[in-house]
């Protein structure tokens, strides 16, 4: 058992306030990492706000990056000291994992979203009474996270951790949208509604495959820019005129677009911005969306729903390493860091649209 400081949300809905908690030991397959960045994520709000309150008070935090301090008896190809990033809990047993698509692990309700261990137990506790915790798989809204082996990812030493933290989620949600899911031929056009991180890493990984043109579309100014400046052809706002802005710039519809917002009027305007047999891939968190199936029909539009990029973890987040050293994915280039004990400054940056992805650091 060891002291540590977490950044807790109390009640659905309610601000992060840190306080000092008491973190386990790891179990024989578990990792104790220390935090030295933690990125802050839309989906981290999303589900802070939609909580259950009887899962409160709740760690969030899910994408993690720091040191090795630790390892279970069990544990293999890990070993303290080792710089790693920490993503999503997946059991490595499942039809779904045995065939490396662990992002629809069938246990993954359990292990990500259940506020605590599949068995139903935490690491963390306050106060003497049980902290709820395991927000996909590793509630890094803390100086140290007790992780399972399957949710750590060794890193290069090198390797910068507030680059290393958005690769666990972000990066890999909208990365692997493109290069595992959609795999566009060079040349191809594609889309992508809204330039947040998971955006632009779409819009990332698309210029590195070669597709063109690549199109952004955000309501932020400052985004746009940024889109372009990364190789974006265009960036649109959103608007009446947008639909017909994208076909006209990708020669008669796109090839792909990437709907990352959530917002069911951005999937539906998605879908008049394809070009016959084009492919849609949602992202985003949000509720129902109501598409008119003739138009589905007439274009033979195929829709993707994607989680994580359809990733394995394990394989693809070295990939997007290799591509950022090869300067494909500047990943650094979205990214602006925040002191741990000022979280809040950072949510309200991110919300604000002044910063694309927060990332907190631990001194």
């Amino acid at each position: 058992m060891r002291r540590i400081r977490a950044a807790l949300t109390e009640a659905p809905g309610a601000p992060f306030t840190i306080r000092d908690a008491d973190l386990e030991d790891p179990r024989p397959h578990e990792v104790l990492v220390r935090m030295t960045a933690v990125g802050v994520c839309h989906t981290d709000l999303g589900m802070r706000d939609a909580w259950p309150r009887h899962l409160t008070p709740m760690v969030f935090g899910h994408e993690g990056a720091g040191l090795v301090e630790a390892v279970g008896p069990e544990v293999t190809g890990l070993s303290p000291g080792d710089h790693v990033c920490l993503t999503f809990a997946s059991c490595g047993t499942c039809e779904q994992c045995a065939a490396n698509h662990p992002a629809y692990c069938h246990a993954a309700q359990a292990l990500n979203f259940s506020g605590g261990r599949e068995d139903g137990t935490t690491a963390l506790s306050l106060d003497g009474t049980r902290l709820h915790a395991g927000f996909f798989g590793q509630s890094s809204f803390a100086t140290h996270a007790v992780v399972h082996e399957r949710g750590v990812v060794k890193v290069p030493s090198d390797l910068p951790a507030a680059i290393a933290a958005p690769l666990g989620c972000g990066g890999q949600t909208g990365a692997g949208t493109v290069l595992n899911r959609l795999r566009p031929e060079p040349g191809s056009s594609l889309v992508v509604l809204g330039a947040g991180g998971v955006g632009l890493s779409a819009l990332m990984a698309a210029l590195a495959v070669g597709c063109d043109p690549v199109v952004a579309v955000d309501p932020v100014a400052s985004r746009r820019a940024l889109a372009v400046d990364l190789g974006a052809e265009a960036a649109l706002a959103p608007g009446d005129g947008m639909v017909a802005s994208l076909r006209d710039l990708t020669g008669g519809g796109a090839h792909h677009v990437v709907e990352t917002t959530g917002r069911p009027e951005m999937a539906r305007r998605a879908v008049g911005a394809l070009r016959p047999r084009g492919e849609l891939a949602l992202l985003g968190l949000g509720g129902e969306v109501t598409f008119d199936v003739m138009g589905l029909l007439a274009k033979g539009v195929r829709v993707h729903g994607v989680i994580e990029g359809d990733s394995d973890p394990g394989r693809f987040v070295p990939e997007l390493i290799g591509l950022h050293r090869r300067g494909l994915f500047p990943i650094d280039r979205l990214v602006s860091t925040f002191p741990f004990e000022e979280i809040e400054a950072a949510v309200a940056a991110m919300r604000d649209g002044s910063v694309v992805k927060p990332v907190l650091t631990f001194t």
